[in-house]
């Protein structure tokens, strides 16, 4: 169109609608009309990938968790002033306790109890000697319908342990003293004279550590009810001797010794030579004394008075390596299974099919079982456990990979690929199993969390035993050993539990938004 036609035209158009015809200017004066050239950059399949995973708001939440439990399961044995052969008899089944809780009254340590006269004064009469209160908070006191008074308690389970009998070592005993007199902190206390079994038994075979004070009848008493003088206080009922040095003791007393010449005695000599003593000792600080801090278990602990905290990241990481050790394992085994078998059909693969089949038929417990039975001795329960896995685990690999390779094989790509020339290694690995890569690594992920599960239930079956490893654990013998606490201290089981439950949860999400972000047919949609 001539340059006058253009003209006469804007000229008519701005004439009809009523614009100036200076409000029409030509887009291009001079020069070629031609595309531009795009000036984004290239995504790659991992990038695009990457970009539609965030994209998945529940699957970046699952990935952060897992990241979370995996920090957890790496970092807590580092730092953790316990180890998974850290066992105490005395802080057994001990409550979670969180130090900058302890004054908002919960995670403190402490336990709701009701507890008769008797248990009360037993109670009351540790934090008497000791100046650290085993009971926390009195809700309420009341009289029972028999007549019994009765209290309603909120019981520290740390203080509650209150006094035990050590023997020592001439020079432990000496080292022990000598540590008082530096730090000024009474650990030695005077022993109790010795009460009637009954009394004894009252307190869990702590040979009557705690029955310092007098008791109402030393000898037919099976209540272990304490005899208050006039003003209402304890009586004390120590060992006396005239002899200040008896046992070789030289070192802090406590208030109120050596009134009216009689000296309390500290330690009884034993052994035919006398080259150890029986020592009453305050237990919390004589655990500060031997390993230098005092004890605070987070999560609390267990019957065996382990640290549920360390040995639950002990027991993660034991389940995450085997887990991912068997996924790792599984995915080559059934992935060069699957492809040839895929790729190749026919008769190999027919061949190929029965063998899986047959092994795929046969239940993993009773592997694993009888692996247990006839392996384990030799090799080990984990090693045996591994080879358990790894028997039949690849299989639904395998399968996977198979049924990907008839899906792909004979599209147009992969056929122009064999025209082309490509080797059978080239359309498998380069044409087919990308395009495959979400589902069988999808498939992979999901694995972790069926070993963890199915680990857990043989522990918790027993069916497999990590009790008798030295420095091992798992979820499942946590979740086994806490089964029998479920009533009285459910916390045995609660965390194992709660770990498992979010382990779970997270690898099905993160595995669904891995598989959405590795699919092929989706890159580049929005």
């Amino acid at each position: 169109m001539s340059t006058d036609n253009i003209n006469s035209r804007v000229e008519a158009i701005a004439a009809q609608y009523n614009i100036p015809k200076e409000k029409f200017e030509p887009v291009r004066r001079e020069g070629k009309i031609h595309d531009e050239r795009l000036q984004t950059k290239a995504i790659g399949y991992m990038g695009d990938a990457w970009i539609r995973f965030r994209k998945d708001k529940s699957a970046v939440v699952a990935f952060c968790l897992i990241l979370v439990l995996a920090l957890f399961a790496i970092i807590v044995p580092i730092f953790s002033s316990y180890t998974v052969t850290f066992r105490d008899p005395y802080y057994r089944n001990i409550l979670p306790r969180i130090d900058a809780f302890k004054d908002l009254g919960f995670w403190d340590g402490g336990r709701r109890l009701n507890q008769a006269e008797a248990g009360y004064q037993y109670l009351n009469a540790i934090g008497q000697e000791t100046g650290k209160s085993a009971i926390m908070k009195v809700y309420r006191e009341y009289t029972d319908a028999q007549g019994q008074k009765r209290y309603d308690l909120r019981v520290d389970s740390y203080n509650q342990i209150g006094f035990v009998y050590q023997n020592l070592s001439d020079s432990e005993y000496q080292a022990l003293q000598a540590y008082q007199n530096e730090t000024g902190i009474q650990v030695i206390y005077p022993l109790a004279k010795t009460h009637n079994a009954t009394a004894e038994s009252y307190i869990n075979g702590n040979n009557g550590a705690n029955f310092w004070y007098k008791l109402v009848d030393e000898k037919r008493d099976t209540t272990g009810a304490a005899l208050l003088d006039e003003n209402g206080n304890y009586i004390p009922n120590y060992v006396t001797s005239t002899n200040p040095h008896a046992a070789n003791y030289d070192s802090k007393r406590i208030e109120g010794d050596g009134e009216d010449g009689q000296w309390y005695t500290y330690a009884f000599p034993q052994g035919r030579t006398g080259n150890y003593y029986k020592v009453r000792v305050h237990y919390e600080e004589y655990f500060n004394y031997k390993n230098h801090f005092y004890p605070s278990f987070i999560f609390g602990t267990n019957v065996h008075g382990q640290d549920i905290f360390t040995c639950l990241a002990i027991a993660a990481r034991f389940s995450l390596l085997l887990a991912i050790s068997v996924a790792t394992i599984n995915f080559v085994i059934g992935m060069i299974y699957g492809s040839v078998a895929g790729y190749y059909g026919g008769a190999t693969d027919m061949i190929m099919e029965r063998i899986s089949d047959i092994l795929a038929s046969v239940p993993f417990i009773v592997v694993a079982t009888l692996f247990q039975l006839h392996l384990a001795d030799k090799v080990g329960p984990v090693v045996s456990l591994l080879f358990a896995y790894i028997m039949t685990g690849w299989v639904g690999t395998a399968s996977r990979v198979r049924t990907q390779f008839y899906r792909f094989k004979g599209q147009e790509y992969v056929l122009a690929a064999r025209t082309l020339g490509a080797s059978d290694k080239r359309l498998i690995f380069k044409h087919i199993f990308p395009n495959s890569l979400g589902t069988i690594v999808t498939g992979a992920v999901m694995t972790i969390p069926g070993v963890i599960f199915s680990e857990s239930m043989l522990s918790y079956l027993h069916i497999i035993n990590l009790d008798t490893h030295p420095t091992l654990t798992s979820v499942g013998t946590m979740l086994s050993q806490g089964q029998a606490q479920l009533q009285t201290f459910p916390h045995e089981i609660l965390f194992p539990a709660i770990f498992i439950a979010i382990l779970e949860i997270s690898f099905n999400l993160f595995g669904n938004g891995l598989r959405d972000a590795l699919n092929p047919s989706l890159r580049g949609a929005d």
